[in-house]
């Protein structure tokens, strides 16, 4: 306090003005991320396919204002459902419901399989399946507190046993090609092997981007057995391992008596305290899911560079990146080099109206360059491909005459004799529908529909283009 006494003595009014902007424009950015009420409801679903199971389920969602049974927040909101880890209950997970939902996601719990006895993975690998699909059935219900409030993206997430349960999960939404699921997250995921099943063998299925984190001192769930064959089975393109340096087993959540005992009986060396542990996990997994659930690239860029930096991990990543797209031209007619889910064409800077297609037939002379979107939101734009069109006015090489135009049967080609010209005729999809050396100058025409048309004329210098109608 004398410190900051002694500071502001020496500080002129300006200065005390500009730090105070400053710290009220950080607090302000700060609580964008907070921004969300959180609401709750606990709701019992019944699985009619496996003799109406009942699943109680606490879910926390965005709210226009905090309570229980709350009207949502306007907007959609994507979905985490997330699986307790053994004899755990769903409450001892505040810390992440806390997180999460005040920025911007519905977490939802299923209170299943919390007997010490009788726990059975697979089921609870059911139920978090079944969630998934349920989340999306309660947006498209009228009379759900959920309605229209649900984005169809959804993460797997869990800790430890739910952890596993959420690999089991993830096999099976993968396998049938479930849309709407868009990753799993693994807090020290545990391998699950009871009736038969197992959570390194079904992430050899899974493809969707995947996260684990993991306590480097974890004896509870040693990482060698558990965490790291889970990543090295994951057959995803994206996918990274997360290891925290001195983490534990049970400090993913907050303290809960049956976890911390176990761990108390297992785990050594722990040398970061609960809080550190979760202010490291927050670091890493917000801006995973805003990547993955928002489709917000630039947070993965900053996921991508805390992993490179952060003194508190080790990790290891393989991701293979969207390519990046250059332009092939054929004559006049430009494609792009790699396919996306959609594009978009632009020249000298500006977008080009309605050329959201893999290739399109350039009409002026400039700069092209396209920009492909791929499945996980995020594009990627070529270099400039500059191509030059020539009218008979620029050609120094003598003029360049097509007649007749509009044609029935044949047209002739008036060209300069010192070149060697290529003759491309495209319909206005940009497909080619003759192409063919000069080698006379009348070309036949009879076989194409009537129709209008792009005739280009290439030489090795020049490119000429102009409408042909054919009768």
């Amino acid at each position: 306090m004398e410190k900051l006494q002694t500071i502001l003595k020496n500080t002129t009014k300006k200065d005390v003005f500009i730090f105070i902007l400053l710290f009220v424009l950080l607090f302000s950015s700060t609580a964008l991320f907070s921004q969300h009420q959180i609401g709750h409801t606990t709701i019992t679903f019944q699985d009619a396919n496996r003799n109406n199971r009942s699943i109680e389920t606490e879910i926390y969602y965005p709210a226009a204002t905090a309570g229980t049974n709350v009207a949502m927040a306007s907007g959609q909101y994507p979905v985490i459902v997330f699986g307790h880890g053994f004899v755990m209950a769903w409450s001892a997970y505040e810390n992440l419901w806390t997180e999460f939902v005040s920025r911007g996601y519905i977490m939802v719990f299923p209170r299943t399989e919390g007997n010490m006895f009788s726990t059975d993975h697979q089921q609870f690998g059911w139920d978090l399946q079944f969630l998934v699909h349920q989340m999306q059935i309660e947006a498209a219900t009228a009379s759900s507190i959920f309605h229209n409030g649900v984005a169809p993206k959804t993460a797997l997430m869990g800790h430890s046993m739910g952890g596993g349960a959420a690999f089991l999960a993830a096999d099976s939404l993968v396998q049938s090609n479930t849309t709407y699921f868009n990753t799993l997250i693994g807090l020290a995921p545990a391998e699950s092997t009871s009736n038969g099943v197992s959570s390194i063998n079904s992430a050899k299925t899974v493809t969707v981007p995947s996260l684990i984190l993991s306590g480097a001192q974890d004896g509870v769930t040693p990482p060698v057995d558990h965490h790291i064959p889970m990543y090295d089975s994951l057959a995803s393109t994206c996918k990274t391992f997360i290891s925290i340096i001195g983490g534990a087993h049970c400090y993913f959540a907050e303290p809960n008596f049956n976890c911390d005992f176990g761990e108390g009986t297992s785990s050594t060396g722990i040398s970061i305290t609960r809080s550190d542990q979760h202010a490291v996990t927050f670091d890493f997994v917000n801006p995973w899911l805003d990547y993955t659930l928002k489709g917000d690239c630039d947070a993965f860029v900053e996921f991508n560079d805390s992993l490179q930096n952060s003194a508190r991990i080790n990790h290891n990543q393989v991701c293979t990146p969207n390519p990046v797209p250059s332009i092939t031209a054929n004559g006049i007619v430009l494609t792009s080099s790699t396919t996306g889910v959609s594009y978009q064409w632009y020249l000298d800077g500006n977008p080009i109206p309605n050329s959201n297609s893999v290739a399109i037939t350039a009409t002026a002379s400039g700069n092209y360059e396209v920009e492909v979107f791929y499945t996980d939101g995020c594009s990627e734009i070529s270099t400039p491909y500059t191509i030059v069109i020539s009218g008979v006015n620029e050609l120094e090489e003598g003029n360049i005459n097509i007649y007749p135009n509009p044609a029935s049967s044949f047209i002739n080609l008036d060209l300069p004799d010192n070149q060697k010209w290529v003759v491309t005729i495209l319909d206005f999809t940009g497909k080619d529908v003759l192409m063919q050396l000069v080698e006379n100058k009348r070309l036949d025409i009879s076989a194409l529909p009537s129709g209008m048309y792009m005739l280009q004329l290439q030489s090795e210098k020049l490119v000429y283009t102009t409408k042909l109608v054919k009768r």
